[in-house]
């Protein structure tokens, strides 16, 4: 087979769909060495996000293809991308970012990562609510199957975007192999170069609305308020949108010289962070699967998380949970721990159990097993069609 995945999440630096996309396709190719693969983008859009050494390590049968548009720059999903799957004849395109092409040229799997844009509308800009109201049920209807992050989003995809449960599956992810542990004197290092202290508290994730860190802020304005001997508090992770009232907190409650952003950082960096810090705290409103705290659980933090579905699912016991909205809860979960190096210990060997579960061979196996299950449909329809 030729199966292409959307490559467009590769065209600027990695986040969570452009990891994801990238991990899944090297795994992928290793898994099936007699098929071909592509990672498909418009030809003018390059692939920022996949460093030499990315490329250099690719299977033999995996390929970066800039795809000519012909003057189709603008029209890519409408007519590009469909007339690139003709001539190429695609056994199978993968939208691993929420699109597949409309005019079908081949099989389509199409992977809902969560629902977020509509039902946490209020925590998105207004522009891209209005996009996921008008392209998610599109998109659903179009692909031929449909991959989940989780069971939690599988079922929301069914009931939301009204769609036939035999035609989604939950596919979970897994942290990438980069996520071990990191001995104390190489974290040190990096921490020194933060400006991050040896005693601190972890959030990693784009800072929006959705992951809560309003409601972390006033945790942890709590914790200092208790003691004088709180650790810092670093939050590790790109700057998002709408955050007028988490820097309202903050300054309000005088935390801005023990609350360090640092902004988007590295693998090898945000590595010696979770290896290091005492807790990892991932508040999140609303997640699709909760991949930060399972690779912290991977590089041996405890990790403390809010009780919501995908993350119960994921995390599954080897987290200390709370109610998300609670500040006082968080605040008191987090005394609890630090407090209690014993009980830390025992958070982290279950992460690290539970970690271990996961891995990117399954991810791409259960991806593969879609993949049939799309071709034979498509085929089979085909056959009905001509029969008629």
């Amino acid at each position: 087979m030729l199966i292409a995945l959307d490559a467009f999440p590769l065209t600027e630096p990695k986040a969570g769909i452009g990891h994801y996309t990238f991990e899944l396709a090297r795994e992928l190719a290793r898994l099936a060495p007699a098929d071909d693969f592509e990672l498909v983008a418009p030809d003018h859009a390059g692939f920022a996000a996949v460093t030499e050494d990315e490329r250099g390590a690719l299977p033999a049968n995996l390929r970066l293809v800039g795809a000519p548009t012909r003057g189709l720059r603008l029209r890519w999903w409408s007519l590009g991308l469909p007339l690139y799957a003709r001539e190429r004849r695609l056994s199978l395109f993968h939208g691993t970012n929420y699109h597949v092409p409309l005019w079908q040229q081949c099989p389509t799997v199409l992977t809902v990562h969560d629902l977020s844009s509509l039902l946490h509308a209020e925590k998105h800009r207004e522009g891209q609510v209005r996009r996921a109201r008008a392209r998610l049920p599109v998109m659903a209807r179009a692909a031929t199957r449909i991959i989940a992050d989780s069971e939690s989003v599988r079922r929301e995809v069914c009931e939301h975007l009204r769609v036939a449960p035999e035609k989604v599956r939950a596919v979970p992810l897994a942290p990438r192999r980069a996520f071990t542990p990191v001995e104390g004197s190489e974290a040190g290092e990096v921490r020194h170069g933060l400006g991050v202290e040896e005693n601190f508290l972890l959030f990693v994730g784009t800072v929006e609305p959705r992951k809560n860190l309003v409601t972390l802020a006033r945790a942890y304005a709590a914790l200092l308020r208790e003691t004088n001997d709180a650790p810092q508090l670093v939050v590790a992770g790109q700057k998002g949108w709408l955050n007028e009232e988490l820097f309202a907190v903050v300054e309000r409650e005088g935390l801005g010289g023990r609350m360090k952003f640092t902004g988007y950082v590295s693998d090898e960096t945000l590595r010696a962070l979770y290896s290091s810090c005492r807790v990892c705290v991932y508040p999140s409103l609303y997640e699709g699967f909760g991949l930060p705290p399972l690779e912290a659980m991977a590089c041996g933090a405890a990790v403390v998380a809010s009780r919501i579905p995908p993350l119960e699912e994921t995390l599954a016991g080897a987290a200390l949970l709370f109610e998300p909205t609670d500040a006082d809860a968080l605040a008191r979960a987090l005394a609890e721990l630090l407090a209690d190096d014993s009980a830390r210990a025992r958070l982290a060997a279950a992460g690290r159990a539970r970690a271990a579960e996961y891995t990117w061979e399954r991810t791409a196996r259960l991806t593969r097993e879609v993949y049939e299950e799309a071709v034979g449909e498509w085929h089979a329809a085909r056959g009905r069609s001509s029969a008629a």
